[in-house]
């Protein structure tokens, strides 16, 4: 599957040329990186309670990288995750980084709209509902239509979105895909290494999640338990897939783009949801919803069970 069929050994004989993988390490570097980010989600999250929609969002923006200032303070090392950009190397898996989640997300949607068709709104009047009657009138005047945003709102997640989210999600990429995943891996194998790293992702939105009803809302069916924990386990489909790619790279920018490409289409599909069911985000229309996400975690199980029986062995010959 990699582009470069050296390169899981390279990066493995890599890390063990340095202290990245020791357990004392990698718990120091666990406790930075829950303490910065926590702080700045409760604070965050405070600011949306209070209304300060800009203050929320610079503070998400900004804990992004948390993952990655961890890796300085717990005294590892940025050098080495493959910060050099050759795309012309693995062209396929650069497309795939960039187009795949929004492809897993069409297929999402289509099969949650196909489950409840009255949830489908072709007037996107979730629009005038988000943005507000002031602003809908304003592109009106401009001659632009509920339905024209949306398209637009489409064009922007398959085109400069993705780019520009990279910018921030390589703050978290380069703590979780360039050190937690393979001290994970070669701790416990590449199939539980990965869901381990995925629900350790999960678990550090918690804070967000629970205070501003990231990603789910507040009053869906189950709130605040259920979104936590099945957002553990879309953490886990994403990351198999990031990682995935990283493995196949070498380069931390593929993964960092598949995660801003994540970010760009996420909110797209809700464009176009009947905004009377806007409380049920649990289920879909976002990848992230339990039915919608299907696609993502099919074929994060499918690329899981393939590495069931990989543990990394050249790591262990070396040893040897």
């Amino acid at each position: 599957m990699n582009d470069n069929p050296n390169i899981t050994e390279r990066k493995q004989i890599k890390y063990k040329e340095t202290d990245m993988r020791s357990a004392v390490y990698f718990k120091r570097y666990l406790k930075w990186c829950f303490a910065l980010a926590w702080i700045m989600q409760i604070y965050a999250g405070l600011q949306y309670l209070q209304g300060n929609g800009l203050s929320y969002t610079f503070m998400l923006a900004i804990s992004m990288f948390a993952p990655m200032v961890a890796v300085g303070a717990a005294g590892g090392r940025l050098r080495g995750m493959g910060w050099k950009l050759h795309v012309e190397r693995y062209f396929l898996s650069f497309l795939q980084a960039w187009f795949l989640p929004a492809i897993l997300g069409v297929i999402g949607a289509a099969l949650y709209f196909l489950i409840f068709p009255d949830r489908l709104d072709l007037s996107c009047g979730y629009i005038a509902a988000a943005l507000g009657d002031e602003m809908v009138a304003e592109f009106a005047s401009m001659g632009i239509s509920q339905q024209e945003y949306a398209l637009m709102s489409l064009m922007e997640a398959l085109t400069l979105a993705p780019f520009i989210n990279m910018l921030f999600a390589v703050g978290e990429e380069a703590g979780w895909r360039g050190v937690m995943y393979p001290v994970l891996k070669d701790r416990f194998g590449v199939m539980k290494g990965r869901i381990i790293g995925g629900t350790i992702w999960g678990i550090w939105h918690w804070p967000i999640m629970i205070l501003a009803g990231y990603e789910y809302g507040s009053t869906y069916f189950g709130a605040p338990v259920l979104g936590p924990l099945l957002f553990c386990l879309i953490c886990i489909a994403l990351g198999t897939f990031a990682d995935e790619l990283y493995e196949r790279t070498d380069c931390i920018w593929i993964p960092a783009l598949f995660h801003g490409a994540v970010n760009a289409f996420a909110g797209v599909p809700i464009l176009y949801l009947n905004t009377a069911y806007a409380d049920q985000l649990i289920l879909g229309p976002l990848m992230i919803g339990l039915i919608a996400g299907l696609p993502l975690l099919i074929g994060a199980g499918l690329i899981l069970y393939r590495s069931r029986n990989t543990a990394l062995m050249l790591y262990r010959e070396n040893e040897n």
